[in-house]
């Protein structure tokens, strides 16, 4: 079987095998932590880095991992990436911590870093399996950060807590609310599926 270039991995991840808006997945968190863009940016290089680097480790034990229990072992290697991330967290930015919560720990759990260790870096080389984890993870920071965009613009008048709409411009209650969210996704999932469907082979 030919092998991607990494041009054609990051494309994929990016946009046109992007995990949330062409996959639907990982979207609790997409739901949850994109009212401000500072704290969508930190969620969005946590799990850039967890993915890219839990695919590099998954993909590099792929041959002595038995099969039996690579599950868990995928697992482990992830809570350790994600282990590493909170206490760097926890460390350096204590608020932002404060603010996003469980959702740091809630990384392990997340579909997308699951899907990609099993079903891409358990399968091919080092190389291309953290090319593979890093797009899938710009591709999921991209979504988020393009929803709290519109989310904190139109419910605070700011971005990344910098106010840039006149106070004569109303705030729009609800993009702080978390339905907002539901339907600014829904809102993009809607104009690339519709302007750009996914081509099949």
């Amino acid at each position: 079987m030919m092998r991607e270039s990494s041009a054609t991995i990051l494309s994929k991840g990016l946009w046109s095998d992007n995990p949330v808006f062409r996959q639907i997945l990982g979207i609790c968190s997409a739901l949850a932590v994109t009212n401000l863009l500072i704290n969508t940016s930190i969620m969005g290089v946590a799990l850039i880095f967890v993915t890219a680097f839990s695919s590099l480790t998954v993909s590099a034990l792929r041959n002595i991992t038995p099969l039996r229990i690579r599950m868990m072992v995928q697992v482990l290697i992830i809570a350790s990436y994600v282990i590493v991330v909170d206490m760097a967290l926890k460390a350096y930015l204590p608020d932002i911590s404060r603010a996003l919560g469980p959702y740091v720990g809630l990384i392990i759990t997340n579909c997308i870093i699951m899907g990609r260790c099993e079903g891409y870096a358990r399968n091919n080389p080092p190389w291309p399996a953290f090319v593979d984890g890093l797009a899938n993870g710009l591709g999921y920071a991209f979504v988020l950060l393009a929803v709290a965009f519109v989310r904190e613009l139109l419910g605070f008048g700011s971005l990344f807590g910098v106010t840039v709409l006149p106070e004569s411009f109303t705030r729009w209650t609800i993009m702080v609310m978390a339905p907002a969210a539901f339907f600014v996704l829904g809102t993009f999932i809607w104009i690339a599926n519709t302007y750009w469907p996914k081509k099949e082979k």
